[in-house]
Formats: C-alpha cells, sequence, structure tokens
C-alpha cells in the first residue's frame, strides 16, 4: 500500500480530497487517502459543501439514527439525473428510502431469506459452483470474474425472482448500467446506459410480473410472489415500486457479491501464507469471508442527508448536508481493527460495516455470505494452485470495488 511520505503530505491530501476530482492513483489504492483522512479530517468538508466520514463511531452513529440522516435520495438525485427512469428507479428502491415504503419492502424480501430457504439455497448452490469449476478446468485459462465470480450471484438471484434460465443473459449488463450512474461524476454515455438498462429492465419485468400474477410462486421462496401479494399497513406496492424493487434485489446483490469472490481471489494470492493457513485449516472459511468484506469491502461509500440540524463527530451540520459515509475507511479503522491493512483470514471479532448497520443493513447479506463461502471452498479445493496470467483489471469506479477482469490459469 502506497503511503505519504510524511504527516504533512498526508495532511494535505486529506485537506484537498473531492469525490469530484480523485486523485489519479485512488481507484488503485483509495485506502491510503481514507488513512489520511480519519487521522487529519476524519469529517471532511468537500468544495461541493457535502461531507465525508471516516471514522467508524462515526458511521455507525450516522448508521443508527436514520431519523436525523435520510436515505431517501429525491432531493439529492434530482439535479443529477433529471425526470429521467434512472430518477424513479433509485427514489424508488429500498435502499434509498424511509420508512414507511423502506419498511414495507423489506419485510416482504426478508421473508423470502429466512434462515430455512437460505440453508435449501446451498445443495443448488453448490451444484451451480461446480458446474462453474468443471467448464474452468476444461478451459485451463479462464477470467475469473466473467466465467465464474459473475456467474454466481446472477443465477441465484434469477432463483429468487424465479427468471428463466434462458432470459438471464441480459441481467448483468442491466445491473452494471444501473449501478455505475451512482458514480459520484458521470459521462453522458453513462446516463443513457443507466436509464436505457432501467427502461429494457422494467418492460422485461412487466412481462414477468404478469406472468407471475397469472401463475404465483412458492410464498416462502419466491421473492417476486411475495412482492405482488404482500401487504403492510393494509396496502400492497403500487406497480411502479413492485417493479423498481425487482430490479434493486438484482442490482443489490449481483455486483457487490462478484465483487467479493473476485476480491477474495485475488487477496488471497497477494497473501500467500493466509492463503496457505486457509486451506490448512478450512474451518476458518466463514472468517475468512468476513475479511475479504473488510479488507476489500465490495461496496465502499454511502450516503445520507441531513433531515435535523445536528452535532456529528464534533462538526455542527444543518438540514440539508449531504453525507458521503467512507464505508472502505471505517473498515480499517485500527481504534477496532488492529494492524488494520493486514489481511487475516482468521480475524476476531470482526464487526466489519461492509453490510450497513442499523435499519438498513443488508436483507441478503446471509446470502451473499453463503455464496462466498462455498464459492470459495469449492474454488480452493479444486484449484490450490491457480495463478494470475495477465495483469486483472480493475473496476474504474470508486462506490463499488472490484475487477472487471481477473485471468488465470487453473489448472
Amino acid at each position: 500500500m502506497a503511503k505519504f511520505e510524511t504527516a504533512k503530505e498526508a495532511e494535505a491530501a486529506a485537506r484537498a480530497f473531492d469525490l469530484k476530482q480523485l486523485p489519479a492513483d485512488f481507484i488503485d489504492d483509495p485506502y491510503p487517502y481514507y488513512h489520511a483522512l480519519r487521522e487529519h479530517d476524519p469529517v471532511h468538508r468537500m468544495p461541493d459543501g457535502s461531507y465525508i466520514i471516516t471514522r467508524y463511531d462515526d458511521c455507525e452513529t450516522l448508521y443508527k439514527d436514520a431519523k436525523t440522516y435520510s436515505s431517501d435520495k429525491k432531493i439529492e438525485f434530482h439535479p443529477k439525473y433529471g425526470d429521467s427512469p434512472l430518477f424513479e428507479h433509485h427514489t424508488t428502491s429500498l435502499v434509498f428510502n424511509d420508512p414507511p415504503l423502506h419498511t414495507h419492502v423489506r419485510r416482504a424480501i426478508a421473508g423470502a431469506l429466512s434462515p430455512r430457504a437460505i440453508a435449501e439455497m446451498e445443495v443448488g448452490l453448490i451444484e451451480l459452483v461446480d458446474r462453474l469449476l468443471d467448464s474452468l478446468e476444461r478451459k485451463g485459462q479462464a477470467d475469473l470474474i466473467e466465467d465464474f465470480a459473475s456467474a454466481i450471484p446472477v443465477e441465484i438471484i434469477g432463483n429468487l425472482l424465479g427468471v428463466p434460465h434462458e432470459e438471464r443473459g441480459p441481467l448483468r449488463g442491466w445491473s452494471l448500467a444501473i449501478l455505475g450512474a451512482l458514480e459520484p461524476v458521470l459521462t453522458a454515455a453513462q446516463v443513457k446506459a443507466g436509464n436505457d438498462a432501467v427502461g429494457e429492465f422494467l418492460a422485461y419485468l412487466k412481462i414477468l410480473t404478469d406472468e407471475r400474477r397469472r401463475n404465483p410462486g412458492d410464498p416462502d421462496k419466491d421473492v417476486l410472489t411475495r412482492l405482488i401479494n404482500g401487504e403492510h399497513d393494509g396496502r400492497k406496492l403500487t406497480e411502479t415500486e413492485l417493479l423498481q424493487n425487482c430490479i434493486f434485489i438484482l442490482n443489490a446483490g449481483h455486483e457487490t457479491t462478484t465483487n467479493l469472490i473476485g476480491n477474495a481471489l485475488y487477496t488471497l494470492l497477494q497473501w500467500p501464507g493466509e492463503k496457505a493457513r486457509l486451506m490448512a485449516d478450512p474451518s476458518l472459511m466463514r472468517s475468512a469471508v468476513e475479511e475479504v468484506l473488510r479488507f476489500e469491502s465490495s461496496n465502499q461509500l454511502g450516503n445520507r442527508r441531513v433531515v435535523a440540524d445536528t452535532v456529528l463527530g464534533g462538526v455542527p451540520m444543518e438540514e440539508g448536508d449531504l453525507i458521503t459515509i467512507a464505508i472502505a475507511a471505517a473498515n480499517r479503522d485500527p481504534k477496532y481493527f488492529p494492524d488494520p491493512d493486514r489481511f487475516d483470514v482468521g480475524r476476531t471479532p470482526n464487526r466489519h460495516l461492509a453490510f450497513a448497520s442499523g435499519i438498513h443493513v443488508c436483507a441478503g447479506m446471509n446470502v451473499a455470505r453463503l455464496e462466498g463461502r462455498i464459492a470459495l471452498e469449492r474454488f480452493l479445493a479444486r484449484f490450490p494452485d491457480y495463478q494470475l496470467t495477465g495483469a486483472p483489471v480493475r473496476s474504474p469506479r470508486a462506490r463499488f470495488r472490484g475487477f472487471v477482469a481477473l485471468p488465470a490459469l487453473v489448472g
């Protein structure tokens, strides 16, 4: 990890930090900047007047006070998207809403992700992973993202929504385009791709939901059936709320889980001692997954809006102020994680914030954990000596940390 040579350099970098004008080396390694911010300016006001917070305590405080710090993005997103499909999507989905809509949708989703339902996924997940590993073995050389990591969550979420296998091809592209439009700075091409993806996805989902109304699935397993039929405080979701939250379910579980698996496979190669330790003691697999989530958080940034004057981290804030939560910085706060830049597959305790906290804690976190654990267990057992065969291609985004490509030799 690159380091600033002096405390003065680190402080200068912290004072100048701007998410809309990131340093050239930030995407490759953001952690020196997060360390500098946390140490020298932990509640940092950026040039546009918004704040970025980097201490664990401040991030957790914000997550747990949903009344002071709102997730509703209508005010924030309208200047960014205008009256567009992206605006309608991102201001209707679960993650960017407050109660009561948040409560209504979350209960419907969580009800289909009970511990029993998740446990029942394991057999099918193992079969899926083994099929992918068979394909990798036949190829010998492969892209660990396209040929493995990204294929797993698309199939799992496709199963949850009951998307026919032959219709799942566009799902990943739609998800990447929609999530790509959440970056702090956007090109016109990114906005167009995001809007096109929302429109195409909605058209497909309208057909899927009409079919599900005619032929309902098992509400204990089928999220779409639960969303169609579920009521909260005497009302069902509107058609817009229903369709937009189906998009959210794919987006929430797709790229982040792809990143979890890809980041794990890459990080283990960078820490061969920890890889050997994990392979010698597979009982560490669960803690290893948690450590990947902490060490290379799939989702690095979150956002809130202040809705009542308050003080956060000793800094007065006013109604309307916007805050970026640096999840990745909180997850390397030395107050909670000794030697935070060391990857430790047995780290305990490990109370990371990769899945957020409070009422917005990730509804699908245990599905992601299951996918990560099974993917790593089966992959390492099959290909213990895998190696990269070329330079990995990192995603160029600040909000989501992962790889576009990981070329590797697995045989």
